[in-house]
């Protein structure tokens, strides 16, 4: 799964879209804007609709860049 859109953001938690990179299924959901979450938890998203994610197709992750800097206390 790839996220393409962030919907609302709260702090660090946001509602955003994301697409699966296999079958181009799009799903709402919830994410946390900090490195771990963009460079670790979406490639390894599994798509409801064929099962697959980013790391199982082969393909190389392209995570967004966070709103706030990991350091920052907000």
């Amino acid at each position: 799964m790839k996220l393409i859109e962030i919907k609302s953001q709260i702090r660090r938690d946001f509602t955003g879209v994301y697409e699966c990179e296999g079958c181009g299924h799009k799903k709402t959901g919830h994410g946390y804007d900090d490195r771990y979450f963009h460079h670790a938890v979406i490639p390894a998203m599994k798509c409801e609709k064929c099962g697959e994610s980013t790391l199982s197709l082969g393909l190389e992750p392209h995570p967004q860049a966070t709103k706030y800097p990991d350091s920052a206390v907000i």
